[in-house]
């Protein structure tokens, strides 16, 4: 049991934004200028003011701290381990966001005063505080929403070949999936709608190219 004394619980919001990256699964970092751990990286985040909402404070550090465009966001953990902090009380409480790569490059502000950076989610560099076991769980937390869920529709706006979808999925859920059965299940489930054209530029024969169907309900996929 931790001996520090407080006064006072602090209250921040994290959030782990994903994005997909020349078919790569990625999250967004943040190097820490400051000590403790300087030089380290941190998932984004705010401290709440006393006159706002976790979800007005989440938004404000995604447009006006990381000059992001709206996106899609969801509460997940809070975290309230004693020692989180070396020397206040401080509970966390996580957040996913999701946006497409296309919309990510059109509308994302170039700030000069904070460093991000990008990465694999299976290549995350040293972290500060406990922002890699908050990693983890929102890792863990998405590969439990596109089980059953069609929400990685938010990370392709737009046409895509099963194969590269195929490879999102694979990464998230860190597993080996066979290529007929998985064509075959979102086909027959209704999840993706062929849109009768081709991708020319794919490597080999030209794939078929298919959308997300907007009506499907959500199911479990595997």
């Amino acid at each position: 049991m931790s001996s520090m004394k407080v006064d006072t619980i602090l209250v921040e919001t994290l959030i782990g934004i994903f994005t997909i990256d020349k078919g790569k699964i990625k999250i967004l970092m943040m190097r820490k200028k400051t000590d403790p751990y300087k030089g380290y990286w941190i998932l984004p985040g705010k401290f709440l003011n006393i006159d706002e909402t976790l979800e007005d404070n989440i938004t404000d550090v995604v447009c006006d701290k990381l000059g992001l465009p709206s996106m899609y966001i969801e509460q997940c953990y809070t975290f309230s381990n004693l020692n989180r902090h070396m020397d206040n009380r401080v509970l966390a409480t996580s957040f996913i966001g999701l946006i497409d790569n296309i919309t990510l490059v059109l509308k994302k502000q170039e700030l000069s005063d904070i460093e991000l950076e990008w990465f694999d989610i299976y290549s995350i560099p040293k972290t500060g505080y406990d922002h890699d076991k908050i990693i983890f769980k929102l890792i863990e937390y998405l590969k439990k929403r596109i089980i059953n869920s069609n929400i990685l529709k938010i990370l392709f706006p737009s046409d895509f070949t099963l194969p590269e979808l195929q490879k999102i999925y694979e990464q998230i859920l860190n597993v080996q999936i066979d290529r007929r059965n998985f064509r075959k299940k979102l086909v027959n489930l209704g999840y993706v709608i062929d849109t009768g054209d081709v991708n020319e530029g794919y490597m080999g024969r030209p794939a078929k190219l298919y959308r997300f169907n907007e009506e499907a309900k959500e199911r479990n996929l595997f």
